[in-house]
């Protein structure tokens, strides 16, 4: 799967995803500072009260092989006064707070240099050696290859089974890992700043949540998680074959903390009446003009699992087990058969003669 991520979020992914940082962060800082305070006095004398203090280092984008660069500061034009078009718009405060949580984390390194994140507990690393070409690399390679065993930071990378509706189960066929809800824990310098629980499924695996420490918010750790587990979800595939899914759970297109789910390629939407999967490409623009809509194009095509025998539908009815057909017999209440008929509909043909519908 390939992210389509914009260029923002691709800053911050290549951050904790440094391929070839070996700067003097003392020496970075410095001209940011001079930099900074140059332009801060030339733009005092114009604009008091109005300049913006951005400190921002952006790293190189994936495989492109551009080093990085500081951003220079301009200034805010005072009302009423036209904006100089010859300079970028000035930046949000957001962006401002995640420049210089950026700048922090850097200048607490005591070496100096930010060569990456090291990963213990797991042979390979995060992060590949300098690229010597244009070529992109696969999505394995920017996880799990080695850096030095001087690296200035450390990211741990654990899980474990956890509490879960879930049925742990270990078959000789399935993952080493085995069946059920893990959760994932991401540690920083011997901090843990993210969780996420998953369920491995004999199909797929499912990503249920993640939870972070907000001051590594810039670090965009839901991008980084989510290729974590899809790079984990291929190294599953390896050995059970059948496992060949990451499932990210409903999306929104008009919520934007779900819409994100959209930017990883290829993915598939659900049709929510024929339940076949549909490419999002194909999807989005109906998405744009309704927030309901049937994916599926085929105007003849129906839900293949549909209710088509009700009769055979299970009810759990007075401490037995029975047919639906048996039930309504001794039934009088007409509203009753339409609520079970909507059940049937809503959960299959096949769900229904393996699930029991209770009725007192």
């Amino acid at each position: 799967m390939d992210s389509t991520m914009d260029d923002a979020v691709a800053g911050d992914f290549a951050l904790i995803n440094k391929l070839d940082i070996q700067c003097d962060l003392k020496t970075l800082s410095d001209d940011i500072k001079e930099s900074l305070e140059s332009e801060g006095k030339n733009s005092k004398k114009e604009e008091p009260q109005e300049l913006l203090q951005s400190q921002d280092f952006v790293g190189e984008k994936l495989g492109s092989g551009e080093p990085s660069h500081s951003v220079k500061v301009h200034t805010v034009p005072k009302p009423g006064k036209g904006a100089d078009l010859s300079k970028p718009p000035c930046r949000k405060a957001k962006e401002i707070r995640k420049e210089r949580k950026r700048l922090k984390l850097m200048q607490q390194n005591p070496a100096g240099e930010l060569e990456g994140f090291q990963a213990q507990g797991h042979p390979p690393s995060l992060f590949p050696p300098k690229a010597k070409s244009n070529q992109p690399k696969s999505l394995e390679d920017l996880i799990f290859e080695s850096l030095p065993e001087n690296a200035s930071h450390k990211l741990e990378f654990t899980r474990f089974l956890c509490s879960s509706p879930l049925e742990a189960e270990t078959p000789p066929n399935g993952p080493d890992c085995g069946y059920g809800s893990f959760h994932q824990q991401y540690w920083l310098d011997g901090k843990i700043i993210a969780v996420g629980v998953i369920d491995i499924l004999p199909n797929c695996v499912s990503s249920v949540y993640l939870y972070y420490d907000p001051d590594y918010s810039f670090l965009s750790l839901g991008v980084y998680s989510a290729l974590r587990e899809i790079a984990f979800t291929r190294q599953l595939h390896e050995k059970t074959s059948q496992l060949s899914y990451y499932y990210m759970g409903f999306y929104i297109h008009s919520c934007p903390k779900m819409k994100y789910k959209g930017q990883y390629r290829p993915s598939d939407l659900l049709c929510p009446e024929t339940y076949v999967w549909v490419p999002i490409e194909q999807c989005l623009p109906s998405l744009e003009n309704s927030k309901y809509c049937r994916f599926n194009q085929d105007p003849e095509a129906v839900d293949e699992d549909r209710s088509t025998e009700p009769d055979r539908l299970q009810v759990f009815h007075k401490r037995a087990i029975m047919p639906y057909g048996v039930y309504k017999k001794q039934q009088k209440d007409p509203s009753e058969e339409a609520a079970v008929l909507q059940y049937a509909s809503l959960v299959g043909q096949k769900c229904s003669e393996r699930m029991l519908l209770f009725r007192n």
